[in-house]
C-alpha cells in the first residue's frame, strides 16, 4: 500500500536515543522541494539526547518516554496518533519496540542499520565485521518486524574496510553512506 499520493507529504516522527547525526540528515531531506515527508515529532527515550537540540533549532515538537513498559508504550501511540504520524523512522533508537507498538503501526516503521543485514544484528557491528576480518561492512534500512533487525530489506550500501580500520574509523565512513541511504530509503519505503 503506497502512502504517497500526489503532492502530499507524509506526516513522520523519528525516533532517537543519541547525538541524532542521521535524524538531522533527515530534516535537511525534509526541507527539501522533492521530499515526501514533514517531521511533525522527535520522540526518544534518552532525556540526555544529544540529538533533541535539534529539535529546537529547527522547531519540531518533541517527547521523551521510558519505553518501560506497555503502558509508556501506549502513551507514545496516543502522541503519535494525536499528531496525525503515519510513519516512523528509527534513527540510533536503542530500545527494542514491542509486538503491539509494531502491530498498530504495520508496514510503516522503518530502521537504518550500521552493518550489511542479516550479518550482525544488534551491537558491536563494526568490532564484528572487522575481527572476522570481512572485506566490506555498511550499513541497511528496513522495515522494523517483531525480531529484531530483521524486518525486510528496502536498501543497503557497501563499505569497503580497510586494512588498518578500527571500528571509529569503520563508523565513520558508514555513518557518511547512513546520512546517503536513508532518505533514498524513505522514497522507496513510501512508495511500496
Amino acid at each position: 500500500m503506497a502512502l504517497l499520493t500526489g503532492s502530499n507529504r507524509i506526516n513522520i516522527a523519528v525516533f532517537i536515543s543519541g547525538t541524532g547525526s542521521n535524524l538531522n540528515s533527515l530534516i535537511k531531506f525534509s526541507k527539501l522541494k522533492k521530499s515526501p515527508i514533514i517531521i511533525k515529532m522527535i520522540i526518544s527515550n534518552n532525556y540526555k539526547a544529544k540529538g533533541l537540540q535539534f529539535a529546537n533549532i529547527y522547531k519540531i515538537k518533541k517527547k521523551v518516554f521510558d519505553f518501560k513498559n506497555t503502558l509508556s508504550e501506549k502513551k507514545v501511540i496516543y502522541e503519535l496518533k494525536k499528531n496525525d504520524i503515519h510513519f516512523i523512522c528509527l534513527a540510533g533508537f536503542m530500545k527494542i519496540l514491542s509486538r503491539s507498538f509494531i502491530k498498530n503501526f504495520k508496514g510503516k516503521i522503518i530502521n537504518i542499520h550500521p552493518s550489511l543485514l542479516p550479518k550482525y544484528k544488534g551491537l558491536n557491528t563494526y568490532e564484528k565485521a572487522i575481527k572476522n576480518k570481512d572485506k566490506y561492512s555498511g550499513c541497511t534500512v528496513h522495515f522494523v518486524n517483531s525480531k529484531l533487525d530483521s524486518g525486510k530489506i528496502i536498501n543497503q550500501k557497501k563499505v569497503k574496510i580497510n586494512k588498518f580500520d578500527t571500528p571509529e574509523t569503520l563508523a565513520k565512513r558508514i555513518l557518511i553512506q547512513e546520512h546517503k541511504l536513508y532518505p533514498a530509503a524513505i522514497i522507496k519505503a513510501l512508495s511500496l
